[in-house]
């Protein structure tokens, strides 16, 4: 994944967030301390979400440097 890529993803996927969080407060049936609550549990999750993609993209950066420099070691040896 270039950098472009993460970018639009990353931007993709906040706007995503946004849009369902102002979606659900327009159209939310309780009470506004219910719906704190909700915001508040859903931003938990979200948090935990954007947490598990970031660490999935450092994962695929380590492994695709790894695979680099084995390549690298293979192209000296040649």
């Amino acid at each position: 994944m270039n950098k472009d890529s993460a970018a639009g993803f990353g931007i993709g996927l906040l706007a995503g967030v946004v849009a369902g969080l102002a979606v659900g407060l327009l159209f939310a049936p309780q009470s506004g301390r219910e719906t704190r609550q909700l915001i508040r549990d859903r931003a938990g999750n979200v948090y935990e979400k954007v947490g598990d993609v970031v660490d999935s993209a450092k994962e695929r950066v380590a492994h695709i440097r790894g695979r680099r420099g084995a390549g690298e070691e293979v192209a000296e040896e040649v």
